[in-house]
């Protein structure tokens, strides 16, 4: 007789496959990082190495010897970026892991447990490895952050310039709208130079200014003082230097966007005509939206809430390549504009959408608070939320539809259209009046409109 062959047990047919079985993980330190790869490539499968870049080089030599493919490591502070640099130039597959996903390690917790507890996860195929975008584009989006924290030490330095004038009873800032204007710059310097005649100073009035030359006059009337005079001198000094360095990297960023575009397609389409003027005083110097299309192939600036600077820091962000996101719905889950979704006994626990320290995220959320401000498809979207649900949450909402039309833009080539504010609102209108006419048939109801003493029809 023939027996049957056994079925195989439970327990191994739901056992966990390898999916790497060169994978190795590092624990992340400030003075050493330590190593771990599977135990059947090296007697020693855990290995402790110093952060020197000597040390790295050793670390990458012995990965190689042991034919090592794949690397998993945490997002620690800045101390990953060394390795990651270094063992992606050396061809290995390198993820970086939030640690939220690796955080409950069985056992005591030291260096080396938490090594192999990310290794073992790791091999098994149970990591998501965080956004990295490639090389040319993380030296853009490093520059980027370099130029905006260079002009929130700059903002800062403007406070202080508005204190030295407050010292010595210079109402400047009262009669103008920005002491950095042409105006405010042309009076500042004239006073660090040693002019403090208040009818000089008027002189330099920009005739675009509101404010009258009486009145500049008379807020430049004060009490000049040898300490506040150094303080104002120091503090525009400083300014000025700041800005001299967002020049240098202005230089950096359109270099590296000269880079980006000789590789990229050159558009079918000409550049459309830009939408508004971009009247952001803190905008790189160069033409920002020519070479945004040259890379692109698209002009994101039609989007409405997006301006030429807001559209490079995102592309800076998010990359250019949005296949590395299935669908829109896991770019804005990505951005953490999405809701969530905890659910337990069927019941939902929470529907709140998550924290995160995203700028694309922080990005978006400034454009829809701008685009509520306009006479726009996405300005009466914002505002019926914002009248329904609240500002936040209508913030949150409008970023997401942005999110989505970026998205589309660039993955698929949409061009957008504003339909206007008048075919929203029209939209919206019929929309609610046909759940009214559904909902008064189902209570045996009809609905008939109104009519003037002229015979037309009330809207």
């Amino acid at each position: 007789m023939t027996r049957k062959a056994s079925r195989p047990s439970r327990s191994k047919k739901d056992a966990l496959q390898v999916v790497h079985p060169h994978a190795a993980a590092i624990d992340i330190g400030s003075r050493f990082h330590v190593v771990a790869i599977p135990p059947d490539h090296d007697e020693l499968p855990v290995r402790t190495f110093n952060t020197f870049t000597g040390d790295l080089c050793l670390l990458a030599d012995w990965l190689g010897e042991k034919q090592i493919t794949t690397v998993a490591m945490e997002s620690t502070g800045v101390y990953w970026i060394p390795v990651y640099e270094l063992l992606e130039e050396r061809g290995f597959d390198v993820i970086l892991v939030n640690a939220r996903d690796t955080k409950n390690v069985p056992g005591r917790k030291t260096d080396i447990n938490d090594a192999q507890w990310l290794q073992r996860l790791h091999a098994y195929g149970l990591l998501r490895g965080s956004f990295r975008p490639a090389q040319e584009l993380a030296s853009l989006r490093a520059t980027l952050r370099q130029r905006e924290r260079l002009l929130a030490y700059a903002a800062a330095h403007i406070q202080h310039m508005q204190k030295a004038l407050m010292e010595m009873n210079l109402q400047l800032h009262h009669v103008v709208t920005d002491i950095t204007g042409v105006t405010g710059m042309r009076i500042l310097r004239a006073i660090v130079a040693g002019q403090h005649d208040p009818l000089i100073l008027a002189e330099y009035r920009d005739p675009r200014c509101k404010a009258s030359e009486e009145t500049i006059r008379q807020a430049l009337s004060g009490h000049y003082r040898e300490e506040h005079l150094l303080a104002l001198c120091q503090s525009l000094a400083l300014y000025d230097s700041y800005h001299e360095h967002v020049a240098v990297c202005d230089q950096l960023i359109e270099a590296t966007l000269k880079r980006l575009s000789l590789t990229a397609p050159v558009p079918d389409k000409p550049l459309p005509a830009a939408r508004h003027r971009d009247a952001n005083p803190n905008a790189p110097a160069f033409d920002v939206r020519a070479s945004l299309f040259t890379i692109i192939g698209a002009d994101l600036t039609q989007i409405h809430g997006l301006g030429p600077y807001l559209v490079l820091k995102l592309v800076g962000e998010c990359g250019t390549d949005m296949q590395r996101w299935p669908t829109a719905k896991h770019f804005t889950s990505w951005l953490a504009l999405s809701p969530g979704s905890k659910i337990s006994g069927g019941k939902v626990l929470s529907s709140r959408t998550r924290r995160t320290k995203n700028r694309a995220a922080a990005l978006l959320r400034l454009a829809a608070t701008t685009v509520g401000r306009t006479q726009t498809a996405l300005g009466a979207f914002y505002r019926r939320l914002a009248s329904r649900i609240g500002k936040a949450k209508a913030v949150t909402a409008t970023a997401r539809k942005i999110a989505v039309l970026f998205y589309n833009a660039l993955r698929h080539g949409m061009t957008y259209q504003d339909p206007g504010a008048t075919y929203y609102e029209e939209r919206y209108r019929q929309r609610i009046l046909t759940n009214v006419r559904r909902r008064a048939q189902s209570l045996g109801y009809q609905l008939t409109p109104l009519l003037t003493e002229g015979g037309a029809r009330v809207s």
